[in-house]
């Protein structure tokens, strides 16, 4: 009876659901650029009122030394568990706005092929509005149906997308504030949907910015070219140095932590559906690339990666400048795997760096955000209310799975709170995450909506 009621709740509230979260996705909350940074606190702002509404207590806008964080509570008995849900109102930049088929902050519905009840097309729809947004909602549903079975505590920031700098000592700081006894967390995808999964582990991050120099200043190609390094030259050939015919990272030392996963854990993996045809399909792609050895589930879920996230550097605006450079830049990252640590990581891509590089230019390596690997126990409490509650909705028993991104804060929820954390989340790959036209299906939102308080039910029982 009491699934019912929430459903019914749901069912009757869908419309006001999809454009609250749309009026939150007008709103250009990038916290990587500056001139955003009045649309990142309105959003702030919009988050507490929604918590409020929803019939959150002592909702605040916690100051931080960078973007806020946004703090609600509903705190029922204390003698219940407690669930604290994370998630972020800050999106990634919209870049490059040509390839968008409509503005990313002009919110537009459509069907697809892989959602033919329709996509919300907006930045942010996906990662992490869309999916922060559906705790907002789950909670408002428990309340309005009285059906809340524990207490829970809203933890949702604006640093996400650069790396979570601020969240660390504000965490330090509200320990006593964060007491609970799970994170939950809703931010990362499913394998296809009508096949759940939750993520038993992430990789982490050491993210850098190179900058190499040649001469003192730009030149004439013509009257100094094949006399002096390029340094845009000199940088591709670096970066091409960090990776050998099989695709292996050269960089020394690079894989002495790496846990290797045993054969048996490897054909545990392998069992998850996945179609390489569909995949190269997706992605317009004849064929694929990778560490030889691995297949490409593995490649994206157990192995640490190299890539290069942008590059630049000399004359790319219209027509032609026959000009060579006195600099030239890239970012790149390092996704990490257990036992990695991004620090060390971060210091031997530095070392190496600097080591490949010719005596015709300088180089200056820069490192940024970073976050370590976790992997998250499956026979936690947690995680099975977690799994029982999607296979309530989706019919069938969630797959575990090893997702390839990063999210920092999760191991920095176990060092510091002591807490696993629940990666609940319920978008899909192909959603077009940090890309150009991010969308995320109207199915998979209201589904997340209907799971989550699923997961209070089965998480409450289980600790009585």
């Amino acid at each position: 009876m009491e699934k019912k009621i929430i459903n019914d709740y749901i069912s009757s509230n869908k419309e006001r659901f999809l454009n609250e979260l749309l009026d939150l996705l007008k709103i250009p909350s990038i916290s990587a650029d500056n001139k955003y940074s009045a649309d990142v606190l309105k959003t702030a702002e919009a988050v507490k009122t929604r918590l409020i509404e929803a019939g959150a207590d002592k909702v605040e806008v916690c100051p931080t030394k960078g973007f806020p964080v946004v703090y609600g509570e509903k705190m029922i008995d204390p003698k219940l568990p407690t669930v604290v849900v994370y998630g972020h109102y800050d999106v990634q930049p919209a870049d490059p706005l040509n390839l968008w088929d409509s503005p990313p902050f002009e919110p537009v519905l459509k069907k697809t092929a892989v959602h033919p009840d329709g996509a919300i097309f907006a930045r942010g729809a996906c990662d992490d509005k869309g999916q922060m947004y559906m705790h907002v909602k789950a909670f408002e549903t428990m309340m309005k149906t009285n059906s809340l079975p524990c207490n829970v505590k809203f933890m949702i920031e604006g640093e996400e997308e650069v790396g979570s700098p601020s969240l660390g000592p504000w965490i330090i700081e509200n320990k006593e504030k964060l007491k609970g006894d799970v994170i939950l967390i809703s931010d990362t995808s499913i394998i296809a949907n009508d096949t759940p999964s939750i993520d038993a582990g992430l990789r982490g991050l050491a993210y850098m910015e190179v900058e190499v120099t040649g001469p003192n200043r730009d030149l004439h190609s013509g009257v100094y070219g094949g006399a002096v390094a390029n340094p845009i030259n000199v940088l591709c050939k670096m970066i091409a140095s960090c990776h050998d015919e099989n695709n292996h990272i050269t960089i020394p030392a690079f894989y002495d932590k790496v846990v290797e996963l045993s054969a048996d854990e490897r054909t545990e993996m392998a069992k998850a559906p996945f179609n390489l045809d569909d995949f190269k399909k997706d992605l317009n792609v004849d064929d694929i690339r990778g560490e030889k050895g691995y297949s490409t589930i593995e490649r994206t879920g157990i192995r640490p990666t190299l890539d290069v996230n942008g590059i630049w550097g000399g004359y790319t605006g219209e027509g032609a400048k026959t000009v060579l450079p006195s600099k030239a830049f890239a970012k790149i990252s390092m996704r990490l795997v257990p036992d990695q640590n991004s620090h060390e990581i971060s210091e031997l891509f530095q070392k190496y760096f600097e080591s490949v590089a010719p005596k015709s230019v300088k180089v200056k390596v820069t490192a940024h955000h970073g976050g370590e690997p976790v992997v998250v126990p499956i026979t936690s409490a947690g995680y099975i209310a977690a799994s029982k509650a999607m296979e309530e909705t989706y019919g069938k028993k969630p797959v575990p799975t090893r997702g390839g991104g990063s999210i920092p804060i999760v191991a920095l929820f176990k060092k510091e709170l002591g807490l696993d954390s629940i990666l609940f989340g319920f978008g899909l790959d192909s959603d077009a995450l940090h890309s150009p036209n991010e969308h995320y299906g109207l199915f998979n939102y209201y589904k997340g909506i209907e799971t989550i308080p699923l997961f209070y039910k089965y998480y409450t029982e289980s600790t009585k």
